[in-house]
């Protein structure tokens, strides 16, 4: 016999975490080691704890941490998606002990995928890719800058930040290096991953950091999820032009330039592009689709745990 999930809605803010379990009065704990202690002991008491709360960023690890190390499953979830249901449901209103019960309403009716077990390698990875993508948006922000006349104190000032920006760019690069070399799945899945014609060191890094479903997930959902999946908009007898949406902003850029370099490098992206531009297609929907086959491409070599080649799937 199967039990379903016994779910149980958390919201996470800085200091506490709002707790919502069905038959039970709502409870807050401290979002510090000794809260996740009552927490766990809260929760003992269920056949199958399930915990769901937004994705609020670095408020949630020490809960992922934590419920990893008792086995409980935990799934992280877009609040937009919370927060049209609670629309939906004519609930404008919002505190933390709502929020926490939307959640739960959401988990009972989605029931949402747990996610993958709390690993402090991958969430290092993750950091350091996240500021390296940080430092270089900086970094561009400052030579836009040093394009327009400026005094020469702060021409002088501009210059000192874009060399110490790409100094810094360079040793999260190493960082980075050594934290996928310390780790024999993080450095398997890069080496995999780099066997594709178009993907280098930084894009690798990226998909490891912000993508680590791939290899483990069908392709439209690789697709979705690096934004690049087709969504219709039809209506009645109307037959609307289907766009891109949602998805990992980092992904999605990170694979747009993997994606030029693929059009050039790699013959089975560089043939499909050019048929789909022979046949009248638009530059960038060319681009699109190139970029979708690129994702499932890398999400083939993953799950085949096998070196890319040229007819790779």
């Amino acid at each position: 016999m199967i039990f379903s999930p016994d779910y149980v809605g958390v919201d996470v803010s800085k200091k506490h975490l709002d707790l919502a379990i069905t038959g039970s009065s709502r409870l807050r704990v401290s979002n510090n080691p000794a809260g996740m202690a009552r927490l766990v002991q809260k929760i003992s008491s269920l056949t199958r704890p399930h915990l769901v709360c937004e994705a609020t960023g670095s408020y949630t690890r020490l809960m992922a941490r934590s419920l990893s190390q008792h086995g409980i499953a935990l799934s992280t979830i877009n609040p937009r998606r919370v927060r049209d249901l609670a629309r939906a449901d004519g609930l404008l209103a919002k505190t933390d002990a709502i929020d926490a019960a939307a959640i739960l309403r959401f988990a009972h009716l989605m029931h949402p995928d747990p996610d993958p077990l709390y690993d402090p390698n991958a969430v290092e990875m993750a950091d350091l890719v996240r500021r390296r993508r940080q430092m270089v948006d900086m970094l561009a922000m400052e030579k836009q800058r040093r394009e327009h006349p400026e005094a020469a104190l702060a021409q002088a000032s501009i210059d000192a930040h874009i060399g110490f920006l790409s100094s810094q760019i360079g040793e999260m690069d190493r960082a980075i290096t050594r934290q996928i070399d310390s780790d024999a799945t993080l450095r398997r899945r890069a080496e995999l991953l780099t066997t594709i014609p178009g993907i280098g060191q930084t894009t690798a890094a990226v998909l490891l950091a912000e993508m680590p479903e791939l290899g483990g997930i069908g392709n439209k959902q690789a697709a979705a999820l690096a934004g690049v999946a087709p969504f219709n908009r039809d209506s009645g007898e109307m037959r609307g032009q289907a766009h891109i949406a949602g998805g990992r902003l980092s992904v999605r850029c990170a694979l747009y330039m993997a994606t030029l370099s693929a059009i050039r490098a790699n013959p089975p992206i560089r043939d499909f592009y050019k048929r789909l531009r022979a046949q009248g297609k638009p530059g960038k929907l060319a681009i699109v689709a190139a970029m979708r086959k690129l994702i499932t491409t890398a999400n083939a070599v993953l799950a085949n745990n096998t070196p890319w080649h040229t007819n790779t799937a």
